[in-house]
């Protein structure tokens, strides 16, 4: 059983590890997957379908408690243990909830102290009793009627009769009426991404990419970061620009070290040129990854130039969900002219984001060849779970799109005539 602490308006965790609100959901999974044995059988609920529109939830049948995610943000908002028999809890190292602990009303009040009276809805037969960024919700038998005792928001209960906690949600502010609905808290306000997440790297806050009429030059990024100095208890922003050219150091200068280097697979069909023994192995092209960009930056093996720019969406049901942070992009795209009846018609520029669905981008900009199908296979497992996605290529972009009709990733990429010989030494 977990023995943890509730810090209201902040945190649910222990002396090892914390949930904190704010935190990103690929950081609330690394906690869960350094906690193997201890917490089991996580799972992770989303809408295929409408993955904007609904909570991102990781819930944890065995301890009890449920962790409600921003669907668009993806960060964590709301706090629900929902089974209090699975769980010890304390605040301010006062356990007020174990198998030895009944968390009554008169329990609640005696460890976390007086609050405003308490909400009672007559409907449910619920009883909430709300501090700023924690409530208590007691189911309550109809045949009582409300009545508050010394101004503390209890119920008057005969001896023996007080009920206990059936639920505990920790939420930021003092929105308590929007948390009170558990996994559908869609209105509970969202905090910033606490300092203790920032962990020294780099966090997007807008990426825009910058192209002429029908070719993309680069990349500007808008960041954040840690404060310069302990004493600056606060981030910073930065700004830098990478373009197609610039070096891996000048990128690294920019950015950055990556998150991890990745090197492409040599090509297996390499074996059966004729030449293929005389020859040496060609050098590969390889990536450096800014996970918490959601970028990929890859370079040209020979060159060590940018060549490729690929952003990650993050999307729920994509093979690589919870490996990037989304890519919060803007990509302004002028379509090719069409020509008919010797007439050429002039179509208004597309703005597309991480949040377009590709109906209406493939509608605007009139993609009419068919998409390559991409099958993807991990080494421990021959078969993808989510399925096949679909790669349409537009200019210099290539397109993934998801069975839902989202967009997965976007690949920019310059054509082999128009890369310069020597790197680009602009990075601001």
């Amino acid at each position: 059983m977990l023995d943890l602490e509730i810090v209201p308006e902040r945190s649910l965790g222990c002396d090892a590890w914390e949930f904190v609100l704010g935190m990103h959901f690929s950081q609330s999974v690394a906690i869960i997957q350094s906690q193997v044995g201890t917490i089991r059988g996580v799972q992770v609920l989303y809408s295929d379908q409408n993955p904007l529109s609904v909570n991102l939830v990781i819930n944890m049948p065995q301890d009890g408690i449920r962790l409600i995610f921003d669907p668009v943000a993806q960060r964590l908002k709301v706090i629900e243990i929902y089974n209090m028999k699975l769980v010890k809890l304390r605040y301010s190292g006062m356990c007020f909830n174990s198998p030895e602990i009944s968390p009554s009303i008169e329990q609640v009040e005696h460890c976390f102290g007086a609050t405003h009276p308490g909400l009672y809805d007559s409907q449910r037969h619920l009883f909430a009793l709300n501090f700023r960024g924690l409530s208590f919700y007691f189911p309550v038998d109809s045949k009582f009627e409300p009545g508050y005792a010394h101004g503390l928001g209890s119920l008057q209960f005969p001896n023996g009769g007080s009920p206990v906690v059936s639920r505990t949600t920790i939420y930021y502010g003092s929105q308590h009426q929007a948390s009170s609905t558990g996994a559908g808290a869609g209105g509970a306000p969202l905090p910033e991404l606490p300092l203790s997440c920032y962990r020294h790297t780099l966090h997007l806050r807008r990426c825009d990419v910058l192209r002429s009429a029908s070719a993309t030059h680069g990349l500007r990024l808008h960041m954040f970061t840690e404060g310069p100095g302990r004493l600056e208890a606060g981030s910073r922003s930065v700004c830098r620009v990478v373009r197609f050219g610039s070096s891996a150091q000048r990128v690294c200068a920019a950015l950055g070290a990556p998150a991890r280097t990745y090197y492409k697979a040599d090509d297996k069909m390499r074996i059966h040129r004729p030449t293929a023994r005389r020859r040496p192995p060609p050098a590969s092209d390889y990536f450096f990854n800014y996970f918490t960009l959601g970028l990929d930056v890859l370079f040209d093996a020979r060159t060590h130039q940018v060549k490729k720019f690929v952003l990650h969406t993050n999307y729920p049901g994509h093979y690589n969900f919870n490996m990037y942070h989304r890519c919060e992009f803007e990509l302004t795209v002028q379509p090719d002219k069409c020509e008919a009846h010797s007439l050429v018609e002039s179509v208004g520029a597309v703005v597309i984001t991480a949040y377009s669905k590709w109906e209406v981008v493939s509608r605007a900009l009139r993609v009419a060849e068919r998409p390559v199908v991409l099958n993807r296979a991990s080494s421990t497992n021959t078969t993808n779970p989510f399925g096949s996605t679909f790669c349409y290529g537009y200019q210099d972009m290539i397109f993934e799109v998801m069975s839902n009709n989202y967009i997965a990733s976007i690949t920019l990429y310059q054509p082999e005539g128009t890369r310069p010989r020597y790197a680009v030494n602009s990075i601001a």
